[in-house]
């Protein structure tokens, strides 16, 4: 496997996007959704799956574009490709504040471990499969379920995390306990598994869940500070219930003290 070469810059801060520079004939793939804005010369289309093998006949084809049907995303694939002389770029935003992580496949065994959700876009060759889960717990418990995301290949790749990223290098035997929803993603040796918070009150007042994600070294664990799940139900929690009414922001004095702060909205 042989992905193209590619070079890259990322831009921003909390709302990043990556800039992807293409030789002639160099391609990319992303989700679909993903695309912001690239040169003319570059041609887009929609292709099975992730266009990594593309000496397999179309029924090898349509299986490996189904299983990823299996992780919520679609059957298809965009791929931005330049097809004139000279370099052409080619960008990507990321769908919520946080930030890109560039993956150097060829640094990790050729392979990265990922949430469902996490995967922005990569160099053509770059296959993206999915992990299944071996452990009964892990599925059931495991907030993204028997199934996740795996990255493999020889090129670069890029995933996206919510809020502040963290990498944590495990040694041999370390473990970190994470929650389940703020992993982005992992290498191929990281032991992935399980494990019960405990204790009645942790359990019924903690409000933390009932579980949190052990990961054990050897490897290297990326963790996000926000992750969309949380982000979306913070902004339920917040938006007008019944009668179109807020929460007041939190305030003691609620619907009053938007009044006195100046918001009159009845």
């Amino acid at each position: 496997m042989n992905a193209h070469e590619i070079d890259y810059q990322i831009f921003g801060e909390e709302m990043q996007y990556v800039e992807l520079e293409l030789d002639p004939r160099e391609a990319v793939i992303a989700e679909a959704g993903n695309f912001m804005m690239m040169d003319s010369g570059v041609k887009m289309d929609t292709i099975f799956g992730d266009g990594s093998k593309q000496d397999e006949g179309f029924l090898g084809k349509v299986l490996g574009a189904g299983k990823r049907l299996l992780t919520g995303e679609s059957l298809f694939m965009t791929s931005f490709t330049n097809e004139v002389q000279g370099k052409k770029k080619v960008s990507f935003a990321s769908p919520y504040p946080g930030k890109i992580i560039p993956i150097d496949l060829t640094k990790y065994s050729g392979k990265f471990i990922c949430q469902k959700d996490a995967f922005l876009c990569a160099a053509k060759g770059v296959s993206i499969g999915i992990e299944f889960s071996r452990k009964l717990g892990r599925g059931f418990f495991g907030g993204e379920g028997f199934i996740m995301q795996k990255i493999e290949g020889d090129g670069m790749a890029f995933v996206h995390a919510g809020g502040t990223m963290a990498r944590k290098e495990l040694q041999p035997g370390e473990k970190l306990n994470v929650d389940t929803g703020c992993i982005i993603g992992f290498t191929r040796d990281i032991n992935y598994d399980i494990e019960f918070i405990g204790g009645i009150r942790n359990s019924l007042f903690g409000g933390e869940g009932l579980f949190y994600a052990s990961l054990t070294g050897p490897g290297i664990v990326y963790v996000q500070s926000l992750p969309f799940s949380r982000l979306a139900n913070r902004v339920l929690q917040a938006a007008p219930q019944g009668g179109g009414k807020d929460k007041g922001e939190g305030s003691i004095l609620g619907g009053l003290g938007d009044v006195i702060g100046g918001d009159r909205r009845f």
